[in-house]
This record gives structure tokens, sequence and C-alpha cells, in this order.
């Protein structure tokens, strides 16, 4: 082959090259929060979602005070490349409670078995209940109408609350304190993760909000009775009404710490 030839082939290559790393990112862009899912996912998975929200410095915190930080290490223009340093509250954004977070000797995040974080999920929409009052909780009433409407929970399953409370991130009305400063937002009744608790084999339960119990919880009662158990919750989730009530499968990338009670997490399902 000659010269030009061989010069030629090797830029028609780089070209294609350069064109298809402009596709990808093109479409990567698109499907920020809802896409196409790939080949590896087919027979019957069609979409993804993400259902983390993206972490801030000043991402709303239980505690009102900032628990994510962020400091440049290196930065590209002086150093040739950039590096930052995090330090971060392991229970700070969209985020992962192990059982060891509300418990003696409960498995700590690392020691969560994979498997369990591969979960059918089920969505209980209660955005009436809590457009009507910030107190609102899911209740063992709740659940029995979604299994009269869907049919029993699939073994493993993530039960998760929908209140529409994700769309108030970013605003004071997340975190919807008082004058005394006691907050006011959705959760799961006591009630409701002692009959799960009971009744089925559920991995994990979810919610949109700050916490597994209701805002104004005195005591933490859902906590205390669920993490115990040996199973894991997933609070400040997000993009929840994406999705249906039923079918899709929840995807939890929890952090891996030796020794840890939680931490934030990358959180996606596909549908």
């Amino acid at each position: 082959m000659c010269d030009a030839c061989v010069i030629e082939a090797v830029k028609d290559r780089m070209l294609s090259r350069r064109n298809f790393f402009k596709t990808g990112a093109a479409a990567a862009a698109a499907a920020s929060t809802v896409g196409l899912a790939p080949p590896a996912l087919a027979q019957g998975t069609t979409k993804i979602a993400d259902l983390t929200h993206t972490l801030t410095t000043d991402f709303p915190t239980f505690g009102g005070e900032q628990q994510f930080f962020m400091e440049a290490k290196a930065k590209y223009a002086a150093d040739k490349y950039n590096l930052f340093e995090l330090r971060v509250n392991e229970h700070t954004g969209t985020h992962v409670d192990a059982p060891l977070h509300f418990s003696e000797n409960g498995a700590s995040i690392d020691a969560i078995p994979v498997d369990r974080l591969f979960c059918p999920l089920a969505i209980i929409d209660i955005r009436e209940k809590a457009t009507a009052s910030a107190d609102a909780q899911v209740t063992p009433d709740d659940i029995k109408a979604w299994i009269a409407a869907h049919g029993d929970l699939a073994a493993g399953a993530c039960v998760a609350m929908l209140s529409g409370w994700a769309a108030k991130v970013g605003t004071p009305g997340f975190r919807n304190a008082d004058d005394k400063g006691t907050m006011h937002f959705p959760g799961f009744h006591v009630e409701a993760v002692q009959m799960l608790s009971e009744t089925g084999d559920v991995a994990g339960i979810a919610v949109d909000t700050l916490s597994l119990d209701f805002g104004s919880s005195p005591d933490f009662a859902t906590h205390y009775a669920w993490l115990p158990t040996g199973r894991w919750g997933l609070e400040c989730t997000a993009n929840l009404e994406s999705l249906p009530a039923t079918g899709a499968t929840l995807i939890l990338g929890a952090p891996k710490h030796k020794g840890g009670s939680g931490g934030p997490a990358r959180a996606f399902a596909t549908f």
C-alpha cells in the first residue's frame, strides 16, 4: 500500500473514532435523567432512570449544616490535570442507611450482599396525601392497597415511597422546618415497616425525603424498627415519578468502605 494511502486510512479511522465519541457524549448528555437502555439490558428493559440527586456543597441535610466539602488539589491550568479532595458525612445526598446505622451490631455498608442491592421496585404513590399534609406517612393500608392493585411484593423487593418531595430539593421546602425547627416531610410509618418485616422478603425501603421516618418523628421509630432487621434504607431518591408502580428494577451502587454505617450512593432503575 502506498504511503499516501496509509495516511488517508489512518485519518479516516481517527475521524471515525472521533465521531463515535462525540455521538456517545451527546447521547449520554441527553439521557442524564431517563434514557434508553443499552443492548446489554435487552429482554424487555428499554429505559434507565437516574434516581440520584447531584451532590453539591449546599445539598440540604437533616441537621441543616453543610456535610459535603470539595477542595481543589490540582487544577488543569497549572498542573495539567484536575484533582479534588472530598470530605463527606456518610448520610448526605442520595445515600444508603446500612443496618449498622441504627443498631449496635448490624451489618456495615460493605457487608450488605450485592444480590440485595439489585431489587424489583414497588413504588407506593402517596403524593395526594403528601400534598394534603407534609406529615403524611406510608401506612399498612397503603401497602395493602398496592398489593391489591399489583399483586404480592416480589422477593427481594425495594418498597419506595413517592411523595413528590424530590422536587423541593434546592429550596427550604425540602427540610420544611417550622418556627421551632421541627421538620415536616413524609416518611414510612413504623407499623408499615413492621408489616414489611413480618410478611415479605423485602431487601430495603426508599424515600424521596431526608429520612425514612417522617420529619417530625420524635424518636426515629421507623429507623429502629427497620434497620436492625438486617435491611437497608435509601434516602433522598430522585425521579421516582418517572417509573411505573411495578416492573422496574433498582440497581443500587452502595459504597463499600469497611465498617461504615452508610454512604452516598448512585442509584439507577431499569424499566
